[in-house]
């Protein structure tokens, strides 16, 4: 039986919060009182992993009105923000490797020159909340006769924890200058229209009149069939350098579906082509946000430091997601060539 939290009415669920603000997050006291018997709040799940930030001071890095999902359907969510640098580990999932930026509701926060003194270590009373509500929460019961098991964290309930977002929903660009500048904006506005044209004209105009095919920009178009790309082995490790190489080059290794051996190259790698990089991590096992089914990755797939998803194609979308990539799309650099590593730095989320 999960112990219950009194629900405190001086706990604020809206700051409006902007980047660069400072933020302590709430002790795990006040932020049980926030959760329901599911250990969520509008639909958001406090997550295990979520624990030892409770008492630290923090900056904002985004807020998160703008999130996506699944195959990457844009959502509206309310009164959440994304902290600097603070990442799941995964620890509390069977080591997905992921490495989702998490969402904090403003109600977990409070601004730091507002702060009381943090508290300390976990009472009887949170561990028991931790135990019987917190930890069996990131796992969905399923049939018994079935061999699988299904996770549960932030990212698979995006769908629960968010409402669809509509082009045509003027609020969502006002809402964005709070954390992009307007020429993120501008330039994102120009492309989304762009490309609606194009799925427009691929469907109903002859193909004389198509621009580029029809396809969206940045026209990442693959050819070869499916089941047939090529690879290449590189026996990449963490802190490798390497470069990413050209749009063209890593077009050429994809199916019609824009694929290598299942891996998707989509609009918002292609403008990291070129650039340097170090390798983060090899990546194995992720929990698929669609299913909650953790995937086993028996192919090779990289992990870049600081190269993320940032949103450009996805109407700045703040989730900052890493991307993933094949080694025939990377080139291994010599640990005696002198090269600087711009891919981290040269894009908005190298602070998160």
């Amino acid at each position: 039986m999960s112990t219950a939290f009194e629900v405190s009415p001086n706990i604020p669920t809206q700051l409006g919060l902007k980047p660069g603000e400072l933020v302590r997050v709430r002790s795990a006291s006040q932020i049980f009182a926030t959760l329901g018997p599911d250990g969520t709040i509008d639909g958001l799940p406090f997550m295990p992993e979520m624990l030892k930030y409770c008492g630290r001071t923090l900056p904002v890095a985004q807020r998160a009105d703008v999130t996506c999902a699944g195959a990457g359907a844009v959502r509206r969510m309310q009164d959440a923000v994304h902290l600097q640098r603070v990442r799941c580990d995964g620890s509390a999932h069977d080591g997905c490797q992921a490495a989702c930026l998490m969402f904090w509701k403003e109600a977990w926060l409070e601004r730091a020159e507002d702060a009381a003194e943090p508290q300390g270590e976990l009472t009887p009373e949170d561990e028991a909340f931790v135990a019987e509500t917190l930890v069996p929460g990131t796992k969905v019961e399923t049939d018994p006769d079935e061999s699988r098991t299904l996770y549960r964290c932030q990212a698979t309930e995006i769908p629960k924890a968010s409402e669809p977002l509509r082009f045509r929903e003027v609020d969502q660009y006002v809402r964005g200058l709070k954390s992009w500048k307007a020429p993120k904006i501008l330039k994102g506005l120009v492309i989304e229209v762009f490309n609606l044209w194009q799925s427009f004209s691929k469907r109903h105009l002859p193909k004389r009149l198509l621009i580029a095919g029809g396809n969206t920009y940045p026209f990442v178009v693959g050819q070869l069939e499916k089941g047939k790309t090529p690879s290449e082995k590189l026996d990449l490790e963490p802190g490798d350098l390497v470069r990413i190489k050209s749009k063209e080059e890593i077009v050429a290794t994809l199916d019609h579906t824009n694929r290598n051996k299942g891996l998707t190259f989509d609009s918002e790698l292609a403008v990291y082509c070129g650039r340097v990089a170090r390798v983060q991590a090899r990546v194995n096992h992720i929990i698929e946000e669609s299913t909650g089914e953790m995937v086993d990755i028996k192919s090779d797939c990289i992990m870049l430091e600081g190269v993320v998803c940032a949103g450009d194609y996805h109407r700045f979308c703040t989730r900052a997601i890493y991307s993933y990539w094949r080694e025939i799309w990377l080139e291994k650099i010599d640990p005696g060539e002198a090269v600087d590593v711009d891919a981290p730095c040269a894009n908005r989320w190298c602070r998160t």
